[in-house]
């Protein structure tokens, strides 16, 4: 069997597959941060149909559009960090593990609708997969960078 070595080996191919999982997170939530802080609530469409919700309130509307945008860009920072982590990930360790915890928090967040079969459904399992179980992971990986 063939020695596979630790995720915290500081080797030329570990950092440079660190620096391409940071890359590839950072350049998802680039692509989904986009699509609500630009879009709002009806998104930009880049993520699916447009087509999900009626506003029947006007005003209520405009004023969530515009939290919603808010979060949007939120996210889009977060996104920023990411792929600026991947060209330091040394520099910005304790920031993207900072990053990598409200992820999973947000995660967390997710059980408050009590509504596992949407949480656990196929629209959505990779997203929690990712927040509850990847999140975590990038963390320790982070964590266990040599200086």
């Amino acid at each position: 069997m063939a020695h596979v070595p630790p995720l915290t080996s500081s080797g030329p191919d570990r950092a440079l597959l660190l620096r391409a999982v940071l890359a590839l997170v950072g350049a998802f939530i680039l692509y989904t941060g986009v699509n609500v802080a630009l879009g709002g609530m009806a998104t930009l469409g880049l993520q699916g149909s447009r087509d999900f919700f009626t506003v029947t309130d006007v005003g209520a509307f405009r004023a969530q559009d515009s939290h919603i945008r808010f979060f949007g860009g939120l996210w889009l920072a977060v996104g920023l960090v990411f792929a600026a982590g991947a060209a330091r990930p040394h520099a910005l360790r304790a920031t993207l593990m900072f990053c990598c915890g409200l992820i999973f928090v947000g995660g967390l967040a997710r059980f408050s609708a009590l509504q596992p079969e949407v949480m656990f459904g196929p629209q959505l399992l990779g997203s929690v997969a990712a927040e509850l179980i990847g999140m975590p992971l990038l963390a320790l990986w982070l964590r266990a960078l040599r200086a």
